[in-house]
């Protein structure tokens, strides 16, 4: 099942179901007005909708209209909470190998972000300040239904009621500004988020084995597998934010960046699946050259992410977010 929340003048937007390949969309007003009302209930609302879904999948589903990823906002537009953790040791091991860990603020495993203003796939991202610069961090979020406190792993997993590409970006400080000042500016979706099942066996044990896209104007600099080099599998994960307090439904999980270990070659180390964050690019160069060369967002900057099954076909639908000035739009 694929849902998206469309625009509406509301905070919350109006819920739809997306058919499988994208092209169509149905509202699900019948069943239910908002994402998080699903999540509240997912046992109850959830079969309704699968209904709706596999009308809309045949074709027999009544004032189906053209989906447009345009009108989408955040699946979830305010989430209760959203907590965003780095789940690939080799993304803080090459930080701490370069030395730029202080530019990077590895920071704790678990990173409190703002849920009251979650972007949308196609929207616009405000600029950085002086004396910060902005980066991104790709990855995959996890909304989970309640969670209980202490909860096992494999209990956990059974938690998770949808996924989504996310995009976590976050200013970081200039070089030779103190340590521990990165901030979390937004958090970004994909157009739908999915249940599971859609995964196939792609979705197995809590890791998605799955190439995630990510292009930076226009030019593409990751295609790092998801589930390879995960230290810890999202069952696991969800259990330790658990382990201090229950999971409420509507709580977001963001795994990101996604990264994958290097590849020695003699004395030099190389990263043939690419970076899903500026810092990661730069501790590469640092590594490989002495210093770093890349620079980190600027005005006007956009950054893709896709996600595609094994027949090429595009799961979540693609997200390009632009860097807009940062005084736009006052």
């Amino acid at each position: 099942m694929k849902l998206a929340s469309y625009k509406d003048g509301s905070r919350d937007g109006q819920l739809v179901v997306v058919s499988r390949d994208l092209s169509q969309a149905v509202y699900a007003s019948q069943t239910a007005n908002r994402l998080q009302q699903v999540l509240d209930d997912w046992n109850f609302f959830s079969p309704t909708l699968q209904d709706l879904y596999d009308a809309l999948n045949a074709g027999r589903a009544r004032h189906a209209f053209a989906f447009d990823p345009a009108q989408c906002m955040a699946p979830l537009p305010r989430a209760y909470q959203c907590v965003r953790t780095a789940g690939w040791p080799s993304h803080g091991e090459l930080l701490r190998q370069s030395g730029l860990a202080a530019e990077g603020s590895l920071g704790p495993a678990f990173e409190q972000r703002a849920g009251d203003a979650l972007l949308g796939p196609l929207d616009a991202v405000p600029g950085a300040g002086p004396g910060q610069v902005l980066d991104f961090a790709a990855g995959v979020a996890l909304f989970t239904g309640d969670i209980a406190h202490h909860s096992a792993p494999e209990r956990a997993l059974e938690g998770v009621r949808l996924l989504a590409l996310c995009n976590a970006l976050s200013l970081r400080p200039l070089a030779g500004s103190p340590a521990g000042l990165a901030d979390a500016v937004a958090t970004a979706f994909s157009p739908v988020a999915i249940t599971s099942d859609e995964l196939g066996p792609a979705w197995s044990r809590g890791r998605l084995q799955l190439a995630l896209l990510c292009s930076w104007n226009g030019r593409k600099v990751g295609s790092t597998e998801v589930g390879a080099d995960m230290g810890l599998h999202f069952g696991q994960l969800l259990a330790l934010l658990a382990k201090s307090r229950p999971l409420r439904a509507g709580s977001i999980l963001v795994g990101a960046p996604v990264s994958n270990a290097g590849v020695q070659k003699g004395s030099q180390q190389s990263w043939p699946q690419g970076f899903n964050s500026i810092i990661e690019k730069r501790a590469m160069e640092t590594l490989q050259d002495g210093q770093a060369a890349t620079e980190y967002l600027r005005e006007g900057d956009t950054v893709r992410l896709d996600m595609q099954d094994a027949t090429g076909r595009s799961l979540f639908g693609a997200m390009e977010l632009e860097v807009q000035a940062l005084d736009a739009g006052a």
